[in-house]
């Protein structure tokens, strides 16, 4: 039976996946780790390259290179860091509105697969998932990593709290 149950949720991330990189691609017509690196940056308050490369487990050229390309479609920008040597991320006003559109169709493609259930149904599975997933990361780094996609303006109780400010988990 576990591997049955296995199986199935396997197959219901990939589901999940795929239709989030539909909207990735729709809204930004770009997938993998950029639509990530969109939502990380607006979630905090200007987390450096190093920070972003951490969240996103990329190396460092792949992170100047993907930070590059949003900065030249105009959904970044670079400010002083923190310190002289740092540089800070931010988004613009259409970095805003991409990342905006980014949640809200990310959230409107997952719910149609859960009206098959029932309110307490739903219910049921959103304990279950929170418990899941509070077994999950290992590290803080491991929390930013995991929620790089999320909009936690909706998660109120929220099994595994990232704080990309500092690019590690509160």
């Amino acid at each position: 039976m576990l591997n049955r149950t296995a199986n199935l949720l396997g197959a219901v991330g990939l589901a999940v996946a795929d239709r989030i990189e539909k909207v990735a691609l729709d809204v930004m017509n770009r997938a993998g780790e950029t639509p990530a690196a969109l939502i990380v940056i607006g979630s905090g308050t200007g987390p450096s390259n190093d920070q972003l490369k951490r969240i996103l487990d990329l190396s460092h050229p792949g992170t100047v290179r993907l930070v590059d390309r949003l900065v030249a479609d105009g959904l970044v920008e670079r400010r002083r860091g923190k310190d002289k040597r740092s540089i800070a991320l931010f988004l613009t006003e259409q970095g805003h509105a991409a990342r905006d559109d980014l949640l809200a169709g990310r959230l409107a493609t997952i719910a149609p697969m859960l009206s098959p259930l029932d309110d307490e149904e739903q219910d049921m599975l959103a304990a279950l998932l929170h418990k899941l997933l509070a077994a999950v990361p290992d590290s803080d780094m491991d929390r930013c990593h995991l929620c790089r996609m999320c909009d936690n303006s909706v998660c109120t109780d929220c099994p595994i709290p990232a704080d990309f400010r500092q690019g590690t988990a509160a």
